[in-house]
């Protein structure tokens, strides 16, 4: 049998089409830039955790500042008082993924016992999470898995952590393997099993009051 070459041609470019390991991101990410949410408000497919004692997990409100990285909105957690272990964070509704990749800016804005922010994902729940955090109080990037409410340190990473400036964090996690990114330097790498799958959000504890901009999520098919 013949085998004419546009049949041959037609073949390789499908080969080439598949993608390899069979691992792949979504072409169009999830985006929230908050600058189309109305100020005061919190954006509809996001919700506010509880705390220990069943109060909501922060005040976190989309508002108008001239700090914004991309003008003119940001997502703040503003309550300024907390104790030790109040967790503050918030989990986006109708989407729940294993395989990612998250990213988000941050701006710390004031805190006496705590300052910064993080991601959080995995989450089967506000009590049982990934979570890694910059601190510029401490001074360090920091990974956790959270259980039952209890935090656990995987790993920390001593990090000048500027509070006059935006950063990011950036979390690429495939099957046990996470990765993660502060201002585009792999800060950690590493295997956890913890968590399957879940939801992702923001994070904050005790005083810290911090901005958040330009949040985008990329789910594995």
């Amino acid at each position: 049998m013949t085998i004419s070459f546009e049949r041959i041609l037609l073949f390789t470019i499908i080969v080439i089409a598949v993608p390899v390991g069979g691992y792949s991101l979504e072409s169009t990410p999830h985006v929230w830039g908050f600058d189309d949410d109305p100020p005061k408000t919190l954006p509809a497919e996001f919700h506010v955790g509880t705390l220990f004692d069943g109060r909501p997990a922060g005040e976190w409100k989309v508002l108008d500042t001239d700090r914004a990285k991309s003008p003119p909105r940001v997502l703040g957690q503003l309550m300024g008082k907390g104790a030790e272990h109040a967790y503050k964070m918030v989990l986006i509704d109708g989407i729940k993924a294993s395989d990612i990749e998250l990213e988000v800016s941050f701006l710390p804005i004031a805190g006496k016992a705590d300052m910064g922010g993080g991601l959080t994902w995995r989450a089967t729940d506000d009590r049982n999470y990934y979570l890694t955090r910059a601190n510029p109080l401490e001074q360090n990037i920091r990974i956790y898995r959270v259980v039952k409410g209890v935090r656990h340190l995987i790993q920390n990473f001593d990090q000048i952590v500027d509070i006059r400036q935006w950063h990011t964090l950036r979390v690429i996690m495939n099957g046990c393997q996470v990765q993660v990114f502060f201002d585009g330097k792999r800060v950690f790498d590493l295997c956890d099993q913890t968590f399957t799958t879940g939801q992702v959000g923001l994070w904050t504890k005790s005083d810290a009051v911090t901005y958040f901009d330009d949040l985008k999520l990329h789910v594995a098919r």
